[in-house]
């Protein structure tokens, strides 16, 4: 017999966000083998790995979707990155996940609307953090292009975790739990 939404054990948990962290790495992985560069402007990628996040987001939460983007990050950026790209990693995901939080929880945007804020706003924690670390460079004239170019991958990834959404919401109904205590908009 199948355990409810709320009552899903510990162990299935960890179990669910761990098939959804190493998806999350696997896409992180393939993203970086991909030669995409607009132009020759650092930082512009497609954010695949930000569906897992998004898909975990609405159907598990907020502490769930921050467990699944800091260990992708971390994993990710330890075993094919650098200590920079850890950094900019969890400053833009940080950024973007707290911002996509807040939109979800005043349920403001369908899932492509708050992708599009957190795209966005995850170039703005990239520019920060090199605001922060770069001396004698100024990345902030990189802002225009960033900007555009985060929106229209979150609109991208947004549209394609709502369709993986729509598409398993029953199976991902089973592995639910009340992390928010909200209902979900997609």
């Amino acid at each position: 017999m199948m355990q409810s939404r709320d009552e899903m054990s510990l162990s299935g948990r960890i179990a669910y966000l761990a098939c959804m962290t190493g998806l999350a790495c696997v896409a992180g992985y393939l993203e970086m083998l991909l030669p995409f560069h607009l132009m020759g402007i650092p930082g512009v990628k497609l954010g695949i790995a930000n569906v897992v996040t998004l898909i975990v987001l609405y159907s598990s939460g907020r502490g769930s979707a921050f467990f699944v983007m800091i260990s992708r990050v971390l994993l990710v950026g330890l075993m094919f990155g650098s200590l920079y790209s850890i950094v900019y990693g969890l400053a833009g995901g940080t950024l973007s996940l707290l911002v996509m939080i807040c939109l979800k929880h005043f349920d403001l945007f369908t899932i492509t609307g708050v992708s599009a804020a957190g795209g966005t706003f995850h170039n703005i924690g990239q520019l920060i953090a090199a605001l922060a670390m770069l001396s004698g460079f100024n990345p902030v004239f990189y802002f225009p292009l960033l900007t555009f170019s985060g929106m229209l991958s979150g609109i991208l990834t947004g549209m394609l975790a709502a369709m993986i959404l729509q598409r398993t919401g029953s199976f991902l109904g089973v592995f639910k739990w009340n992390d928010d205590n909200n209902e979900e908009r997609v």
